[in-house]
């Protein structure tokens, strides 16, 4: 029986980067396992759904970056989906620390948040929260960036046009200037353009589409590999017009899993019994039950799930370190109940979930598949 992969918060987690890139320009940070030669300027390209163990699977198709020297791989932490790592990342601080512990979570008695898009989780999926939970104030932990712009470094942060002013950048990449970007070509000469130029420069750039073929069509499909030569040759564009006194990191924020072995938590009676609500997503749950029946919801999904997922109490996930240690109101954002699939398990919502649900491909639980990102590096 396989263990689960703990994440390394403090040593080789996905929270070290940042730190680490803000040490190599001349701004010292915590020690840490992970070290990167100083340098200028730096950038840093996070393709979301870029595992390790992907990458080195599919490395004919990537042969940029699998020539790269790898300072990985590193653990991403728990859940293991972008909302949670784009967070740890920004913030340079585990889940447990800034507080975003989900995909969807309680953030208060009556209301789960939609962390991706800041929105009520659910029916009600249009309600946008900014005003009555400010992102700011959901996650008050200072951002990477706001530290390196008070330090006196130029920092960029180059995404979708569409995400500018979002719940989450507000929440875990607040900080930096905001470049749009509309496809490959300006997010790379975005981030060439924000390393370019005297004094220290941080730029971070994020690219979506590998994650979103991985979900449609699977981890390791025809679509999915014909993107990966995609990002192959964006890392290659930025790389061969970064300047000579700069470097590039390219990391993931996740792996991914093909799933077959389905539970539907909306419709099967057994795993809705006691629970008041859910939050999480497919590979990894928070159950939140009905006062008095956490011991039966525990049992139950226990029971049902079996050797498809590790199915614990709030207080042993905490305890076992899932999300490292914990800032105050965050333990009361965890479920009551804590899982995360195994092997090619997955615990849908066909009905507050139906589109994410459809998918084959799935991500946010312990596995090594999941857990594991490179750590990518390129000297100008």
């Amino acid at each position: 029986m396989t263990s689960p992969v703990l994440p390394a918060y403090g040593h080789r987690s996905l929270a070290e980067v940042l730190p680490a890139l803000l040490t190599a320009l001349g701004e010292p940070q915590r020690p840490s396992d992970l070290v990167i030669e100083p340098a200028r300027a730096a950038a840093l390209l996070l393709v979301d759904g870029l595992g390790s163990d992907l990458l080195r699977s599919h490395a004919a198709d990537a042969p940029f970056l699998s020539s790269l020297r790898d300072a990985g791989p590193l653990t991403v932490g728990f859940p293991s989906s972008t909302a949670i790592s784009l967070a740890s990342l920004g913030t340079g601080t585990p889940p447990g620390v800034h507080g975003i512990i989900g995909i969807s979570f309680r953030v208060s008695s009556d209301v789960v948040i939609d962390a991706l898009r800041w929105t009520v989780h659910g029916p009600d999926e249009s309600v946008d929260l900014r005003e009555r939970f400010p992102p700011e104030e959901v996650q008050p932990v200072p951002t990477m960036f706001e530290r390196a712009a008070a330090a006196g470094i130029e920092v960029g942060v180059v995404s979708a046009r569409a995400y500018r002013g979002s719940g989450l950048t507000l929440a875990a990449l607040r900080g930096g200037r905001f470049r749009g970007a509309v496809a490959i070509g300006d997010l790379a000469a975005e981030v060439i353009a924000a390393v370019t130029g005297p004094g220290r420069r941080l730029c971070y750039g994020y690219h979506a589409d590998l994650d979103t073929l991985g979900h449609m069509h699977g981890p390791g499909s025809l679509p999915w590999r014909m993107q990966l030569r995609q990002v192959d040759r964006l890392a290659a564009s930025i790389a061969e017009s970064l300047p000579s006194d700069a470097v590039l990191a390219v990391t993931g924020d996740h792996g991914m899993v093909a799933v077959d072995r389905i539970w539907d938590a909306d419709t099967d009676d057994g795993l809705r019994r006691g629970v008041l609500t859910l939050g999480g997503d497919a590979r990894a749950r928070h159950v939140y039950a009905h006062p008095g029946a956490a011991d039966d919801v525990l049992a139950a999904w226990r029971s049902i799930l079996g050797d498809a997922a590790w199915v614990v109490p709030r207080e042993q996930a905490i305890a076992e370190g899932w999300f490292g240690p914990l800032g105050p109101h965050v333990a009361d954002r965890i479920g009551d109940v804590v899982t995360a699939a195994r092997g090619t398990a997955a615990v849908i919502r066909s009905e507050a979930e139906p589109l994410i649900s459809r998918m084959p491909g799935q991500h946010g639980s312990l596995s090594a598949e999941e857990q594991l990102v490179p750590l990518l590096l390129h000297r100008g």
